[in-house]
């Protein structure tokens, strides 16, 4: 191959990913907004998890130990 196809074949690939990965961040912005407007997960309470950080401060969500599966 010669070197101009070379980029420009470098070009493209740039250009679609570049455009691949666009997508998908929207896609997942959309994603967290649907949740946290349909009320299934409240993302604003993980935001204060940097600050709150200590092992006395109050738990974000209570634990749910119904599945012992899991937990051994």
């Amino acid at each position: 191959m010669e070197y101009e196809t070379i980029r420009v074949i470098q070009a493209y690939a740039y250009w679609f990913i570049t455009l691949l990965l666009v997508v998908l961040l929207y896609a997942y912005i959309y994603h967290l907004y649907k949740n946290q407007r349909g009320g299934k997960i409240d993302y604003e309470k993980y935001a204060r998890l940097a600050l709150d950080d200590e092992l006395d401060d109050r738990l974000i969500e209570k634990r749910n130990n119904q599945d012992k599966k899991k937990e051994s």
